[in-house]
């Protein structure tokens, strides 16, 4: 690592490159129709969830500048547009970690937050597809090749995966 690199902030910019990695594992391939799956009525949709995940990605960059702002966004006009926008989130809150301006909040509490809150709802679209009967294999991520700046839709093809 370079010197004068914190390692707090590029661990928070190789958990952004694993919640692309996850997150765009289990939103690549996902069935026609899948946006408007639920687990049960009152539950949010594929979309709703994912929509959220941008949310949560904008929440992030907005810590990092140093203002604490919520913005509930208008739903897309497809899911393809809502994976587009999860995939410009990541970018801009990991463009904004490579730089040398100061976070204006901790990359703890931004992780605490915005960042381990994604994670999460990247689980709960995986069990959507497992519920639509599209579920996308296991893998042993400890395997998995996750480069820090790799925020993007093209990930890696080497995986090590299960059923």
């Amino acid at each position: 690592m370079a010197p004068g690199v914190d390692d707090r902030r590029e661990f928070l910019r190789h958990t952004v490159a694993t919640l692309a990695y996850r997150g765009g594992k289990v939103i690549r391939g996902a069935p026609e129709g899948f946006a408007t799956v639920r687990a049960c009525d009152t539950c949010r949709s594929a979309a709703e969830i994912l929509r959220h995940i941008g949310d949560l990605l904008e929440w992030a960059l907005w810590l990092a500048k140093g203002t604490h702002r919520w913005r509930d966004a208008e739903p897309q006009s497809s899911w393809e547009a809502d994976v587009d926008r999860f995939f410009e989130g990541l970018r801009r809150l990991d463009e904004y970690l490579a730089a040398d301006t100061p976070l204006g909040y901790p990359p703890e509490k931004i992780f605490q937050g915005p960042i381990a809150d994604s994670l999460n709802h990247v689980g709960q679209i995986a069990t959507l597809r497992r519920l639509a009967g599209s579920p996308v294999r296991g893998e042993n991520y400890f395997k998995a090749e996750i480069v820090v700046g790799r925020v993007g839709a093209e990930q890696s093809s080497k995986r090590v995966e299960f059923d």
